[in-house]
């Protein structure tokens, strides 16, 4: 894929100062990255290994409120640490960060080390070996498709994300008129993909 590293070539970029934060992230409930934005050099030394995350960050919702009635966190039971371990396959470069490399990480219990079933990541890898194991290769993609709103997060955050103001006055599925106007975002999404 397009971006992705070794591990060497990050330590020659972080050594050369061509990088100098790594994010260390998993994936969570609501499919978006969290995790820790670690010093280069750091995570070089050390945290390429494993690090740790709050269990509370498959149990919470999309305002990262701590949901109630999770088996695996809840303010009930309590809540604990899960292992981050980086899957160095994943290391690439982001565009849209300055001298910033990514890794994807597994999470793992904190205990056993073996990967936590309700994880994302895990119940996608468990789903890919299904396939693999009846004799089938998986590919995804993802569509670029979305809403472009003249709000900033801010902005429609005071707006409880209620009526919002959209970028173009009607849907402009595949109409190339309407959608020349959002050429500033759409080309930027389009190049930095590569």
């Amino acid at each position: 894929m397009a971006g992705n590293f070794s591990f060497d070539q990050l330590k020659k970029a972080v050594s050369s100062g061509e990088i100098d934060t790594v994010l260390a992230c998993i994936v969570d409930m609501q499919g978006r990255l969290a995790g820790k934005r670690f010093l280069a050099q750091y995570f070089v030394d050390s945290a390429h290994d494993e690090t740790h995350g709050c269990n509370y960050l498959l149990a919470a919702d999309i305002d990262m409120e701590p949901v109630p009635g999770y088996k695996a966190a809840s303010w009930s039971k309590g809540y604990g640490d899960f292992v981050m371990k980086p899957d160095l396959a994943t290391l690439r470069r982001i565009p849209w960060l300055e001298k910033t490399a990514l890794v994807i990480c597994d999470v793992l219990d904190h205990h056993t080390h073996d990967d936590l079933p309700h994880s994302p990541r895990a119940i996608l890898k468990k789903q890919v070996k299904r396939l693999s194991e009846r004799g089938y290769i998986g590919y995804f993609a993802s569509e670029l498709e979305f809403y472009l709103f003249n709000e900033t997060y801010d902005s429609a955050r005071k707006k409880h994300w209620q009526s919002l103001d959209t970028a173009s006055p009607y849907i402009g599925d595949y109409q190339i008129g309407i959608t020349t106007k959002e050429e500033g975002v759409m080309r930027r999404l389009r190049n930095e993909m590569e």
